[in-house]
């Protein structure tokens, strides 16, 4: 026997034929793209950094796409093939579209992902002493387990509007140098009684309180000295008054930098990674077409995804079809014509396998670390439930383009059936008519401050937007 019939029999040749052969990523990576992911993730982390909020999201974003050659689009105005422009909705959310040699009524390729994070939002009126100790009184945005934001360290962002009309941006924490804030725990020596809590009761919303300081003003015997002592700081460098908490929008995040993960350098831990690793996927994969598309490429950085994409920000929101109709009417294309042949790749990460956790897991349907981008047919909760499930057609369609790619997925649910669930902004594209699926980035510790993700997946992710954008197959 020859040695390449040696370890052949008829049913492991069937085998190879019929079953579905699952494999680490890295067996499929050619040797020659290693560079290419570890370059491309560098750039991502800069991305994490340099965005912990949404509308740093969106700064840093434009100047990306402005390098690019993207302008601002003028309603109205006449479109031709390779145009790049794009839409900035108040500083929070983000459209860009690079226009293709196919007119708009033969559809356009969407990637759409949100750029918010769970966080802890400053009150409207924040600020208050207690025992001579200054705090920030929050409340929290989006699904978090409470405990995990005790004893991190924390930095503050956002913008206030003064009484004057002048808006300010705050960005503290981050700089080498910055002070840096914290929300305390109980010490295990008094916690007997908080032990006995249930984890959601252990640390309760109104304790998840910002220490930001313990000086007294002076030697006065005035009241609430601390708390002077802070906004006279604020005042110096801010011109900020107390009242002027009630048009601001302030929230603490982890003060953490991305950093790589493991000896081997293989994931990368951050704080908002959910949903940023697909944005930044979608965004580069869109400022890094070669050529001009056959079909109109947009991207879609979208807000308050995690409260459920409501508000002018999120994806419910007309600002997207907006932006649509003024592409369309650019062509005189009517844009119910676009959305019912265009595709959108509703772009959110999906819970990684934790070995820690496997009774939360269904191991057969779940995704995995280093086996690439996931396609999750539906999400929803339970049964379906806010889920739009794509179709068979759809999902066959995304399997050719990732194929002919040579672009490394997985399809896998997010756990256990009546475990839990979550939703994206796949439901609110799909109710537009437009055929939509989710794919991602498979995340171990998703919401919590300091997430993780594999590099070959958040590459793959990348690499698939790139060739859902450059795919010419209709429909």
């Amino acid at each position: 026997m020859s040695e390449e019939n040696k370890g052949r029999t008829p049913a492991r040749e069937k085998k190879q034929a019929l079953f579905h052969q699952k494999k680490n990523g890295y067996d499929r990576l050619p040797a020659g793209e290693r560079q290419a992911m570890d370059d491309y993730c560098a750039g991502y982390k800069t991305f994490l950094d340099e965005g912990k909020i949404e509308r740093e999201c969106v700064t840093y974003a434009v100047a990306l796409a402005e390098a690019e050659g993207f302008r601002p689009l003028v309603p109205g105005e006449a479109l031709s093939a390779g145009d790049k422009v794009y839409v900035n909705n108040r500083g929070k959310s983000l459209f860009l579209a690079v226009i293709g040699t196919e007119p708009l009524d033969r559809g356009a390729v969407i990637g759409a992902a949100h750029i918010d994070s769970p966080r802890l939002d400053l009150k409207q009126n924040p600020l208050y002493e207690d025992r001579e100790l200054a705090y920030l009184k929050t409340h929290y945005y989006g699904g978090i387990k409470k405990y995990q934001w005790t004893t991190i360290p924390l930095a503050l962002h956002g913008l206030v509007v003064l009484q004057s009309g002048e808006t300010v941006s705050i960005r503290i924490g981050e700089a080498p140098g910055d002070p840096q804030f914290t929300v305390g725990d109980l010490l295990p020596h008094l916690a007997a009684d908080q032990a006995k809590k249930t984890m959601g009761d252990i640390v309760s919303a109104e304790q998840l309180n910002v220490f930001i300081g313990s000086r007294p003003f002076s030697q006065d015997e005035e009241s609430d000295r601390v708390k002077l002592t802070i906004l006279d700081l604020l005042h110096e460098k801010y011109g900020m008054v107390e009242e002027d908490f009630l048009s601001a929008e302030l929230m603490a995040v982890p003060a953490v930098k991305a950093v790589d993960i493991g000896l081997d350098r293989s994931a990368i831990g951050a704080y908002g990674q959910d949903d940023r690793v697909c944005s930044y996927a979608c965004l580069k994969a869109l400022l890094d077409l070669e050529g001009t598309p056959a079909r109109t490429a947009v991207c879609v950085l979208a807000d308050k995804e995690e409260i459920g994409s409501v508000g002018v920000t999120g994806m419910q929101s007309a600002a997207f079809d907006f932006f649509m109709e003024d592409l369309c009417r650019g062509q005189g294309v009517e844009p119910r014509r676009c959305y019912e042949k265009a595709f959108c790749l509703s772009a959110d990460v999906t819970a990684a396998y934790d070995p820690n956790f496997g009774e939360a897991y269904e191991a057969r349907n779940s995704a995995f670390f280093n086996y690439g981008v996931c396609i999750s047919k539906y999400t929803g909760a339970r049964g379906k439930s806010g889920a739009s499930d794509a179709s068979a057609e759809l999902v066959g369609k995304v399997r050719r383009v990732f194929a002919g790619a040579g672009v490394v997925w997985q399809l896998a649910e997010l756990g256990k059936t009546d475990q839990g669930g979550g939703g994206t902004v796949a439901a609110y594209l799909a109710n537009r008519n437009i055929d939509t699926i989710d794919a991602g980035v498979p995340v171990l510790s998703m919401h919590a401050p300091f997430e993780t993700t594999a590099k070959l997946d958040c590459y793959m992710t990348y690499k698939a937007m790139k060739a859902l954008y450059e795919n010419r197959e209709e429909g």
